[in-house]
């Protein structure tokens, strides 16, 4: 072997450990899986926030694998003075966020994923900016199965989700559209 070819090659291989290091580090940036009675919550996570910002988001999946629907609200947040579950929605170009009154239920058997732009968490007068790299505490209420504590990762503004394979689910203004926001 020549030593122009010795060189590619070991070039390679570690191209190939970078790569692979790669690909094993959004699993570390994973978050856990968390259970409470009936239900089993996967893939908390917020997106950061700009400096100055009042509020924040989170979001996860819930599953119901009990016979009983069950309502989840958000009680407190260590990053924020209140945390709410929250709806968005489209109406004549204008977006509108709102509180879910009661409690968002999961029904038996059903899976909710809190989104961009959809179901989500509002944490509301925020304590400090999120910043990438940390990590919020949420504490998860649900009706039937109690109460529970998750830690969700702050990933960067734009990101995708913890795990997602493509696009970052940003919520974009189109068309002119407004944003509004009915806090309680």
């Amino acid at each position: 072997m020549t030593e122009y070819a010795g060189k590619h090659i070991r070039g390679g291989v570690a191209a190939a450990f970078v790569l692979a290091a790669m690909q094993l580090a959004p699993a570390a940036a994973r978050a856990a899986d968390y259970n409470v009675g009936s239900i089993h919550v996967t893939q908390p996570w917020a997106r950061a926030t700009p400096k100055g910002a009042s509020s924040g988001a989170g979001y996860l999946t819930v599953t119901n694998n009990g016979t009983a629907p069950d309502r989840l609200t958000c009680t407190a947040s260590d990053a924020a003075a209140q945390c709410q579950i929250h709806t968005m929605s489209m109406d004549n170009g204008v977006m509108k966020m709102r509180p879910v009154e009661g409690g968002l239920e999961i029904k038996p058997g059903e899976t909710v994923t809190l989104k961009p732009g959809g179901y989500h968490m509002m944490l509301v007068h925020l304590k400090h900016p999120l910043e990438p790299g940390s990590t919020v505490e949420a504490t998860l209420q649900f009706e039937k199965a109690g109460t529970i504590k998750v830690e969700m990762p702050v990933v960067a503004m734009g990101a995708a989700a913890p795990g997602a394979t493509t696009g970052g689910g940003t919520m974009m203004m189109q068309g002119g559209g407004m944003m509004q926001s009915t806090l309680h």
